[in-house]
C-alpha cells in the first residue's frame, strides 16, 4: 500500500526533473543550472500539474545553500586573493557599487521600496562562482593572470555578499522599525549587537576552530575509515553552520563558509572536496530546484521592458563597468575583456538574496522574477559571449586552444590521481615520453611541478586530445577511475586515431564488461591485479620451501 509522503515527493520530484532538464541543458550545450531552474519551474505553483511542497523544498534548500557555501570556503584561497588584490579588491567593490546604483535606479522607476531596491541592484551585481570556473576551466584561463584576476575578483564578491546575508536582516529590522516611529538608539542597538555577534563568531573560529576543526578531522583521517571520514566532514560543515546560526545569530551561510575556509587550509581539504562533492551537488541541485519554483514565467510577458533593463544591467552595464576598472588599473584589452565576460552573469549568491530579500518581505514578487529570469537569461548567454571573445584560428596558441606539444611516439595518460600518479612516475623512471590530461588544477599543478608535460582539461575533448599529439601518440593510458567515463573517452579516441593501443581501468564487472563491449582490448581492474600479485608472491614462496 502506497503512502504519501510530501517529503519523498518533493526530493523524487526535484531530482528526476532536475536530471531530465538539466541533461537537456547539456544537451543544448546551456549550463545545467538553467536545467536546474527550469525543472523548478515544472514542479512549482506556476505550472499545471504536480506541484511540489514549497515549504520542504526551502528547507531543503538551506542545506543546499550550506553545503553550497562550505564549498566556497573550501576553494577561498587567501593567497590567490593576495595576488591579485591591487586590481580584485577595489575593482570588485567599485562593481558592485555601480551595478548595485544600476538596480536601485530601475527599482526607483518600478516605484519600489528603497531597501528592496538594494537587494535588488546587488543581486545584479555578484556572478555565479559555479558559472564562472566552468568558463575558464573550459578555456584553461583559471591559471593565467586574467583567469587569477577573474577568479580574486569573485572572491570578493562572494565576501561582500556573505556579510550582506549577514546584514540584511538587521537592515530589514532598522527599518521596519524606523517606519513604526521606534527611536534611532533603539535601531542602532540591534545593528551593533549583531556586529559584535558576528566579531564573536569570526574571533572564535580563528582561535578555537583554527585548531580544534583540523585536529578532530586528521584523528578521523587515521582510524582510516572512508565513511567516518565523510561524516565528519558533513558534521562540521552542517554543525557549525547551525552553531553560528543558534548561538551567534549568524545565517548558515556564514557558519558554513567559515567551516570550508577553515579546512581549506588544511592538507586534508581536497580529500574533503572530494568525500563531499556528490551529496553537495545533491542538496545544491535542490537549491536550485526550489529557486526555480519561486520563479512566476509570466514575468517574461507581463514584464518585458524591465526584464530587458535587468538583463542590460547584468550583461552590459556592470560588465562594461568592470571592463573600464580594469583597462583604468592599466591592465590589457584581452585582461580587461576575460574579466568582463566572467562577470556578464548572476547565479547562486543572487537567488540566495531573492529568497532571502522575499522571507523577509523586502522584495517585491516581481522583483524575484525578474532577478530569477535575468538569471536563467544570462547563465544561457555566457557561453556565447565567451565565444564571441574568443572565437580564433584553432591550432594557435590561444587560451582558447591549447598549445599543441611537439611530441611524438609517447604515452598518453588520461588522469593524475593515485595510479595515473605512479604510471607518471614510472614512465619518468624508464625515461619514456609522455604527457598527462587532467582536469584538476591542483593535481595540474603538482604534475608540472614535477616537470612532466600537462595538459589541464578534459580527456573526451577534441582540441585537448590534439593538443596532446594524439595522432603521434604510441598508446593511451586511461587512469580515471570512473569505467563508464573512461569507455566515452575511448570512443571519442577511436574516431581520431582508430588503431592506437588503449588500456583503461575499472572497479566493477559492469564496467569492465562495457569497456570490453565498446572493443578496449586491455582492462584492468584492482581486484584481478591485487589476486594475480598476491598469488604470485604465493607461488614464489611456495616454490623457495620447495627448494
Amino acid at each position: 500500500m502506497m503512502h504519501h509522503s510530501p517529503l519523498i515527493a518533493t526530493i523524487v520530484a526535484g531530482v528526476v526533473f532536475a536530471f531530465l532538464m538539466g541533461a537537456l541543458a547539456h544537451r543544448l550545450k546551456a549550463s545545467p543550472i538553467v536545467g536546474y531552474v527550469m525543472a523548478g519551474v515544472i514542479v512549482g505553483p506556476y505550472s499545471p500539474g504536480f506541484v511540489a511542497d514549497a515549504g520542504l523544498a526551502n528547507e531543503l534548500a538551506e542545506i543546499g545553500v550550506i553545503l553550497l557555501m562550505f564549498g566556497v570556503g573550501l576553494h577561498f584561497s587567501l593567497k590567490d586573493l593576495l595576488s591579485v588584490r591591487r586590481i580584485a579588491i577595489p575593482g570588485a567593490i567599485v562593481q558592485i557599487v555601480v551595478a548595485t546604483m544600476m538596480g536601485m535606479v530601475l527599482a526607483w522607476v518600478m516605484d519600489w521600496n528603497m531597501l528592496g531596491g538594494f537587494v535588488f541592484g546587488l543581486s545584479l551585481s555578484v556572478a555565479s562562482t559555479v558559472v564562472l570556473l566552468r568558463a575558464l576551466q573550459g578555456r584553461k584561463l583559471v591559471e593565467t593572470e586574467k583567469g587569477r584576476i577573474a577568479v580574486g575578483w569573485l572572491i570578493v564578491e562572494d565576501l561582500v555578499m556573505v556579510l550582506a546575508l549577514v546584514m540584511l536582516p538587521v537592515f530589514a529590522t532598522v527599518i521596519n522599525g524606523a517606519d513604526r516611529g521606534i527611536g534611532f538608539s533603539a535601531l542602532v542597538a540591534p545593528l551593533a549587537i549583531t556586529l559584535l555577534k558576528v566579531v564573536a563568531f569570526v574571533v572564535l573560529m580563528l582561535l578555537v576552530g583554527r585548531r580544534a576543526i583540523p585536529a578532530a578531522l586528521h584523528w578521523v583521517a587515521h582510524t582510516g575509515s572512508r565513511e567516518l571520514f565523510r561524516l565528519a566532514v558533513l558534521a562540521i560543515a552542517l554543525g557549525v553552520a547551525f552553531g553560528a546560526a543558534y548561538a551567534f545569530d549568524v545565517s548558515f551561510a556564514l557558519g558554513a563558509f567559515f567551516a570550508g575556509m577553515i579546512l581549506g587550509e588544511t592538507p586534508l581539504s581536497r580529500r574533503a572536496t572530494e568525500e563531499t562533492l556528490p551529496l553537495r551537488d545533491a542538496f545544491a541541485v535542490l537549491f536550485f530546484v526550489s529557486v526555480g519554483m519561486l520563479f512566476n514565467p509570466a514575468v517574461v510577458i507581463e514584464q518585458p521592458l524591465p526584464l530587458l533593463a535587468t538583463i542590460m544591467i547584468i550583461v552590459i552595464g556592470k560588465s562594461v563597468a568592470a571592463f573600464a576598472i580594469v583597462r583604468a588599473f592599466g591592465y590589457p584589452g584581452s585582461t580587461a575583456l576575460t574579466v568582463a565576460a566572467s562577470l556578464a552573469q548572476i547565479g547562486e549568491f543572487s537567488f540566495i538574496l531573492a529568497a532571502l530579500g522575499s522571507d523577509l518581505g523586502i522584495l517585491p514578487p516581481e522583483a524575484r522574477d525578474l532577478i530569477l529570469a535575468g538569471a536563467i537569461i544570462s547563465i544561457i548567454t555566457n557561453p556565447l559571449i565567451f565565444s564571441l571573445i574568443f572565437r580564433q584560428r584553432r591550432g594557435a596558441a590561444t587560451p582558447d586552444v591549447p598549445a599543441i606539444l611537439e611530441v611524438s611516439g609517447h604515452v598518453i595518460v588520461i588522469g593524475y590521481g593515485r595510479v595515473g600518479r605512479s604510471i607518471a612516475e614510472e614512465l619518468a623512471v624508464q625515461g619514456k615520453a609522455f604527457v598527462v590530461i587532467e582536469d584538476d588544477i591542483e593535481r595540474v599543478r603538482e604534475a608540472e611541478a614535477k616537470g612532466y608535460k600537462v595538459l589541464a582539461g578534459n580527456g573526451i575533448e577534441t582540441r585537448v586530445l590534439e593538443a596532446a599529439a594524439l595522432e603521434d601518440a604510441g598508446a593511451l593510458l586511461i587512469a580515471i577511475p570512473e569505467g563508464f567515463e573512461a569507455g566515452a573517452i575511448f570512443q571519442h579516441v577511436r574516431k581520431i586515431k582508430p588503431d592506437i593501443p588503449v588500456i583503461a581501468r575499472a572497479h566493477s564487472d559492469a564496467e569492465v564488461a562495457h569497456l570490453k563491449r565498446l572493443g578496449v582490448s586491455d582492462v584492468v581492474t584492482g581486484v584481478q591485479e591485487i589476486a594475480t600479485r598476491m598469488l604470485g608472491v604465493s607461488d614464489r614462496g611456495r616454490a623457495g620451501t620447495e627448494e
